[in-house]
């Protein structure tokens, strides 16, 4: 047996060790996905069934509390028959402006104040004094200078979303490590190169919580835009379902409002573990 054989045979069992492991991490990891999965579903349920029975139980008014079957077949009518799509794409077109406007201000005006003191001074106390009036209390005020239309609230939620994002990324700039700016500078890297090795990377978890968060509260505030200035939307449809008490339609906007809020937050979550796969936290 030549050396080349041996050697193959001895590697032949790390092989098989290591094709072992990687196996019995999947299936653990499977496992606990599945497990996840159904806590998760253990209280929607739960909920869901303590409907149903109050609805049966008349414990509350029909007129009030309709029922899960019912507003399951309203869904279904408001698409078959009201257009449930146009106000639908109408909320997610203005989220998704509002989104944009307000993260890519956020991020540049945040990694510029983080970059530079100078910029932070000069903005910081203007940025302060506007952070503090809520969105909402700028909307009658916008809607006098533009209009009812959709760039009055792209502009509100725009505005909503831009500050958490801002204050993310300038936190997240501060708070990189003081060590790693100094091998950086043990390295010679240039200004450019420390921006984009060091500093971008290192603040880039707390941008994406920032980001994350921006999202969910777009999606929140597009139904207090829509149902205080607006004749479409899901929260136009919401306002006038309850000035009509018909509350089947409230209540399919409300689900609806849940689980595209819940899918917006499940997408940045995986978004954020994609882009920082690099970094290993504590997971319980």
């Amino acid at each position: 047996m030549t050396i080349a054989n041996v050697d193959s045979v001895d590697a032949s069992p790390a092989r098989d060790q290591k094709s072992r492991s990687k196996l019995k991490a999947k299936v653990k990891g499977n496992r606990r996905n599945a497990v996840g999965l159904a806590l998760g579903l253990i209280l929607p349920l739960s909920v869901l069934l303590l409907w149903q029975v109050a609805a049966q139980q008349h414990w509350v008014s029909e007129v009030f509390l309709p029922s899960p079957l019912k507003t399951f077949y309203s869904f279904f009518d408001m698409v078959l028959r009201q257009d449930f799509e146009k106000d639908f794409l109408s909320s997610i077109s203005i989220v998704g402006q509002a989104f944009l406007y307000g993260s890519v201000a956020g991020v540049g005006l945040g990694l510029a104040a983080g970059l530079s003191p100078t910029v932070e001074r000069f903005f910081g106390p203007t940025l302060d004094g506007i952070r503090h009036i809520p969105g909402i209390a700028w909307l009658p005020l916008i809607v006098l200078w533009i209009g009812i239309g959709s760039p009055a609230k792209i502009v509100v939620i725009g505005k909503s979303v831009f500050f958490p994002v801002f204050l993310n990324t300038l936190q997240g700039i501060r708070g990189v490590d003081r060590n790693y700016i100094e091998l950086a500078r043990v390295l010679t890297l240039t200004r450019s190169q420390l921006v984009r090795r060091v500093i971008i990377p290192g603040a880039m978890p707390s941008i994406l919580v920032g980001l994350r968060y921006g999202a969910s509260l777009a999606w929140a505030l597009v139904v207090v835009a829509e149902g205080l200035s607006g004749m479409e939307g899901i929260g136009f449809l919401i306002f006038r379902a309850q000035a009509l008490l018909m509350t089947d339609q409230l209540l399919v906007c409300m689900v609806v409002i849940g689980v595209v809020g819940f899918f917006i937050d499940r997408s940045m979550h995986y978004l954020q573990r994609y882009l920082l796969r690099w970094k290993q936290g504590f997971e319980g």
